[in-house]
């Protein structure tokens, strides 16, 4: 006798090889994914499509323009919740030249941002930025990184007038707060 077929144990739905697709949100193209192969499991709570020979992903904005190339070992897309789960060696580079490095990273479609809480690094063109805990809005415009460290030159700081012959007489500007961290 064998033990009980449970969900877990149940074969794919579908498996998909060679994929190049266009994801379209309201008729206008907003991704394309190039993938290896994709295992579809429509059984297991949450369905979830699994990209594990790697994925390659463009953004793109309304008017068809490359806005950031997304890149990963695995990826695991739950379809009801509208996540992808990025896993190992994920980069992700905008046309902004922001980059993102990490083992892990989760991208909430839904709620349009990313989040790990697994060591990652982040860099812009005026600081580079590395922690346990990373969260940003979809464009990486608004970050939050903590258990940091990092290095960055300041561009906005301004010499007083009086005293500008004195390194040390320079004015510095009030930091804007962190993005606070999500409610779990």
């Amino acid at each position: 006798m064998a033990p009980a077929v449970n969900d877990e144990d149940s074969a794919a739905m579908m498996t998909t090889y060679g994929i190049n697709m266009l994801i379209s949100d309201s008729g206008v193209i907003k991704y394309k994914i190039v993938t290896e192969r994709c295992i579809n499991n429509q059984t297991l709570n949450p369905k979830r499509s699994i990209f594990d020979k790697g994925v390659f992903f463009t953004q793109f904005d309304e008017q068809h323009h490359v806005q950031a190339y997304i890149q990963c070992d695995t990826a695991i897309k739950y379809d009801e919740l509208r996540i992808f789960e990025l896993r190992g060696r994920v980069r992700i580079l905008t046309k902004d030249g922001v980059k993102f490095r990490g083992e892990e990273l989760f991208w909430d479609q839904g709620k349009h941002e990313y989040y790990s809480n697994k060591y990652s690094y982040f860099e812009t063109p005026e600081r580079s930025l590395e922690g346990r805990y990373f969260r940003s809005d979809e464009n990486m415009r608004k970050y939050y990184v903590s258990n940091t460290k990092g290095s960055f030159e300041r561009t906005d700081v301004v010499a007083d007038d009086t005293t500008s012959t004195k390194p040390d007489t320079v004015k510095q500007h009030i930091r804007q707060p962190a993005m606070p961290r999500a409610k779990r």
